[in-house]
Order: C-alpha cells, then sequence, then structure tokens
C-alpha cells in the first residue's frame, strides 16, 4: 500500500473513531435520560432497580435458580443471594424444589409480585404510548428500526 493510501486508511479510521466517540456521546445521554424518565413512571418505587430487574427477569424467563438469576443479571451469586431474600421477605418471590436437582432450588416470582409488575409496565407503556403518538409516523420507524440494534448493544 503506497503512503498515500496509508493516509487515507488513518484518515478515515480517525473520522469513524470521531464519529462513533460523537454518536456513543449522544446515544448515551439520551438513552440515560430516557431511562431516568422511565424510572419516574414506575408504581413500584419502593424497590430497589435491582430488585425490580431480578423481579422482571424471573418473570420474563421463569424459575431460575440463584445462580443462573445472577448471571442473567450480570451480579455476583452473593449479591444476588441478598436481593432475593429481600424479595422473599416481602412476599415477592418463593422458593420451590428444584425439579431435577435436590441440591438446588428455584426461586419464582409470587401472584403479588406478577400483578405489581404489571402495573409497573402499565404505567410506562402507557407515557410512552402518549409520547410516542407525538412523534410524526417517521421518527417512529426510526425508533422502530433502532430498537432491536439498541437491544443487540445493551445484550453485550
Amino acid at each position: 500500500m503506497s503512503l498515500a493510501g496509508v493516509m487515507s486508511y488513518t484518515n478515515d479510521m480517525a473520522r469513524s473513531t470521531l464519529a462513533d466517540t460523537e454518536l456513543s456521546s449522544v446515544l448515551r445521554i439520551s438513552v440515560m435520560r430516557l431511562a431516568r424518565r422511565l424510572r419516574s413512571e414506575r408504581s413500584s418505587a419502593d424497590l430497589t432497580l435491582t430488585q425490580l430487574s431480578a423481579l422482571s427477569a424471573l418473570d420474563r424467563h421463569g424459575p431460575s435458580t440463584p445462580t443462573e438469576l445472577a448471571a442473567h443479571e450480570r451480579v455476583q451469586p452473593p449479591s444476588m443471594t441478598r436481593v432475593i431474600a429481600a424479595l422473599e421477605e416481602r412476599g415477592l418471590v418463593s422458593r420451590v424444589a428444584h425439579p431435577t436437582d435436590g441440591r438446588q432450588v428455584l426461586v419464582a416470582v409470587t401472584d403479588t409480585a406478577r400483578a405489581m409488575l404489571l402495573e409497573d409496565r402499565r404505567r410506562r407503556e402507557a407515557w410512552m404510548v402518549a409520547h410516542l403518538s407525538e412523534l410524526t409516523p417517521e421518527e417512529r420507524a426510526v425508533l422502530q428500526a433502532a430498537a432491536p440494534i439498541l437491544d443487540r448493544l445493551a445484550a453485550q
């Protein structure tokens, strides 16, 4: 590759990195503001975000061992043990025998927790629907296209 080719590649990489850095900053701020706004619509403000996230994961994925739940939530097992204990004390999760391994237990959401989560989701969905309706069809299409991309980024 010629010197001009190397310089062009270097300049393209610098521009790409700068563009990615700028996009990263804009997305980070926007996503944080949206998350903060959605949190303000929570009906279960007395739960920590970690507790609410663990309940939501159990509701979505079904009963799990504490270790599986900790891995899914990306926290250390001792931390998840404390979260589960707090949720169990409030009657939001129950422990049931593991169907194939007598040494383990599964943690599951209770009906009380499920009702609380449904109300929480209903409030936040209502807020989103009301505000999405204020957008143009083109803006909603952009968000529809971006949603799976943001989901993929969040899963990494």
